[in-house]
């Protein structure tokens, strides 16, 4: 497949039933049009269908998309949702004084390993604001504090909808988003948490790890839910330490995990394979 060529994405599931890959794969066949890549898999235990099937259309894209909608809903019974390949969604990455994964996060975006167009840096602080310029980024400085969480949300809110954001990528943003928010914003928001989930959630998990005398510190990428570190995880990485890493130590390794598990969400969401079912993820790699 050319790179520059158009395809469309979908992801589907819902209760399995005889001859969906067939059904599916016919259908993208009689209209003329190519499968490049198609993958899926079956929850034994729940009797789920999962599917991520991308082909190149013979018509007009747009069009061919709605009608495969049209078709998953209709005919199948099963969700689904469509990209098209050359969409590129925009994408806020909020930050506070932390700063490894922001530049991580923007030279990747810049050297054009992302599917999607970084639009907009909103913090906390102030401090990230000439590197963010440097950059050529709209930097929006919005304090936050427990007297002024409501308002300042608001104000994110107002930024992030005329900006025209449609995912958010939290890069070590130190704060909690409040359910409200959650509700609002209406697009996907993908936190980098600095421990192998569920181990050592909230605050300070690598102080919490040298503690505990752990041989593995972890990453953790995740969508973000009204619930603390408990929303379907993305995508993981471990490193191995021991009684000789300090504190310090295992901050410095975590930072690397940090970057590479937060590049490798961002990648799998902007490229359309993850599906989010039960607060779990089936990841299409």
């Amino acid at each position: 497949m050319s790179e520059n060529q158009e395809t469309i994405i979908a992801l589907l599931h819902g209760p399995d039933q005889p001859g969906l890959v067939s059904r599916v794969s016919s259908w993208i066949f009689l209209r003329g049009s190519n499968i490049f890549h198609a993958d899926q898999h079956k929850d034994l235990e729940a009797n789920i269908f999962f599917q991520r099937v991308e082909w190149s259309p013979s018509g007009d894209p747009e069009k061919e998309a709605a009608d495969f909608k049209k078709f998953v809903r209709d005919d199948l019974g099963m969700e689904v949702s469509v990209a098209i390949s050359k969409e590129r969604p925009k994408v806020a990455l909020f930050v506070s004084k932390i700063d490894h994964c922001f530049h991580d996060t923007i030279l990747r975006f810049r050297a054009g390993e992302f599917a999607g167009e970084l639009t907009c840096i909103l913090s906390t602080h102030d401090s990230l604001e000439a590197d963010a310029r440097t950059y050529g980024l709209p930097f929006h400085y919005v304090p936050v504090s427990a007297e002024t969480k409501a308002e300042a949300e608001q104000e994110q809110l107002r930024i992030l909808n005329e900006a025209g954001v449609e995912c958010i990528v939290m890069a070590r943003y130190m704060q909690v988003l409040s359910d409200h928010f959650l509700a609002q914003v209406g697009c996907p928001v993908i936190n980098i948490h600095h421990s192998f989930l569920p181990a050592f959630a909230g605050g300070k998990p690598y102080h919490q790890a040298h503690q505990r005398g752990v041989k593995l510190i972890g990453a953790t990428a995740h969508y973000a839910t009204a619930v603390l570190d408990e929303g379907p995880i993305i995508h993981q990485d471990v490193t191995r330490i021991n009684h000789r890493n300090s504190v310090a130590d295992l901050i410095r390794k975590g930072r690397d995990l940090e970057k590479s598990v937060l590049a490798q969400a961002i990648r799998l969401h902007l490229d359309n394979r993850i599906l989010v079912y039960n607060n779990k993820t089936v990841v299409f790699d």
